[in-house]
This record gives C-alpha cells, sequence and structure tokens, in this order.
C-alpha cells in the first residue's frame, strides 16, 4: 500500500466520484463508496455478499429494495447543518435503487454480510448524539449504526470537529485481537471541510513506526486506516466533518491509546 489517502474524481455514469474497496484496501472488510447524483438520477446496485448501510449525506432520496420503499427521506441539504443523517440497512444478497429528488450525495458503506438482519430505515430520531473531549480537544458525534444496533459487521459514525481541534485523539488503535481491551477494525475516514477549500492533517502510524503516513486532507478525501493510530487535526478557520466506517472479525469497537500520549486522558 504506497499510500492511505484516496482523493475524489469525476463522477461516473452512477455518481461515483470516489470507492474503497477490500481489494483496493489491501484488508478484507470495509468497503466504502461515495455517490453525487443530480436531481432525478438513479442509483442501482446490488449488495451481493455484503451488507450496506446507505447514508444521506446531503439531499432528498427515495429508496427501494425489494417490498421496501421509502419515500421523500432526507433533511439536511448539507452535511454541515449538523441534523442527524437518514439512512438505510440493507443486508447481503438484496437489490436496491437510489432516486435523487434533490442534487444528492449518499455514502455507500459495506462489509461483510451473514444475512441475520432485515432491511430498515434509520431515522434523525435513533442516531444518538453526544460530545467528546475538552477544550481544543472537543468533537461532537452523531452514531448511525453503533454498536448497539442490529448489524453483522458494520459500524458507521458521524464526527464534527471545531475549526482548530483535535479528533481521533488522544490517538488510539484497534488493530489487536485482545478482547476485552482491544479489537481489530479497519476504517476509513471521509472527510468535508467547511469553507470547502480548507485542510486538515491525519497521521496513520503503529508502535514501531512500520507504518507512519501524514496526510493533508481536503475536502471530500478518505484516510483508510488499515492499523494502528489515527489522530486527525483541523486547520484554524476550517471545520472539519468525517464519516467512519469500521467492520472486523467480530462487532466489538475497542481501542488502546498510544501509551506516550495517554496522560492527555487525565487532564479532560
Amino acid at each position: 500500500m504506497t499510500s492511505l489517502l484516496v482523493r475524489p474524481q469525476q463522477p461516473d455514469e452512477q455518481g461515483k466520484v470516489l470507492e474503497v474497496t477490500p481489494e483496493s484496501a489491501g484488508w478484507e472488510h470495509v468497503g466504502f463508496r461515495v455517490h453525487k447524483l443530480e436531481k432525478g438520477q438513479c442509483l442501482e446496485a446490488h449488495t451481493g455478499g455484503r451488507e450496506h448501510c446507505l447514508v444521506l449525506l446531503s439531499g432528498r432520496a427515495s429508496v427501494t429494495s425489494g417490498r421496501h420503499r421509502w419515500e421523500d427521506i432526507g433533511e439536511r441539504m448539507d452535511v454541515f447543518e449538523k441534523i442527524p443523517p437518514y439512512a438505510v440497512y440493507l443486508p447481503d444478497g438484496v437489490g436496491f435503487s437510489v432516486e435523487a429528488l434533490t442534487d444528492l450525495e449518499v455514502a455507500v458503506c459495506s462489509a461483510p454480510g451473514q444475512g441475520n438482519h432485515e432491511a430498515r430505515l434509520i431515522e434523525p430520531d435513533n442516531v444518538k448524539r453526544a460530545t467528546r473531549g475538552t477544550g481544543s480537544n472537543t468533537r461532537h458525534i452523531q452514531d448511525i449504526l453503533p454498536e448497539t444496533e442490529p448489524a453483522d459487521s458494520l459500524l458507521v459514525v458521524e464526527v464534527y470537529t471545531p475549526a482548530g481541534n483535535w479528533s481521533s485523539y488522544p490517538p488510539h488503535k484497534h488493530d489487536v485481537d485482545n478482547l476485552p481491551e482491544e479489537s481489530i477494525l479497519e476504517e476509513t475516514y471521509y472527510h468535508r471541510l467547511n469553507p470547502s477549500q480548507g485542510f486538515a492533517f491525519q497521521r496513520v502510524y503503529t508502535d514501531d513506526r512500520s507504518l507512519d503516513e501524514s496526510m493533508a486532507v481536503e475536502d471530500g478525501c478518505v484516510v483508510m486506516v488499515p492499523r494502528g493510530y489515527h489522530p486527525v487535526g483541523a486547520a484554524h478557520g476550517y471545520e472539519l466533518y468525517y464519516l467512519n466506517v469500521m467492520a472486523g472479525p467480530k462487532r466489538v469497537w475497542k481501542f488502546q491509546n498510544d501509551p506516550d500520549h495517554e496522560w492527555i486522558t487525565k487532564q479532560q
């Protein structure tokens, strides 16, 4: 893997602007892509052997899968409105379509599925909100598909980091099968910035520095985290949003902080 940073491209015929697959990432679990659809455009696809979570980042849509149809869902027109999103959970082995009723940005999150759960709508009222950290380590959470909600593999969460603040901090990792202390989870970060010409920084590194990559992240970029610690810093003047997708052998999020920076938690 030469780089952990994936930049957006021009939309294809189904509006896809970026994609991470297990094959492209060199891992086993997480898949992620973003489609930007114009009003009236339709995305049609099949989940295959993977469960999906469709997150309506901005805009309104109607989503159909088999006997299920959710008409005219979506409320926020921009992720920085900070309204919790509408999302749709889909099991593996089903077809689906997304019809854009306005210009639409939709994230397609996926991971291996076992067919254990029914398709369902995740409404904003079902998205748990929280604030973590203090001072310049404050960030705001919107938990779309947490451990407490049914799924086979996927964990999906949004995070808003105020301008000048740090996030995913102190640096933490989840790359060792050592439950109940730590679990193995691959992860993607889909970054958006407000104003959009801004930038943020993300570092991904391991204790032995066999992986140590620092990236300037711009609006619409994805950072892949196969292992290691992965802190994020938002530049002064630029608010940062990111959508996290995690999955691994077990659907449990247990992490370990970098021991060198563990002391910071005692200041919060």
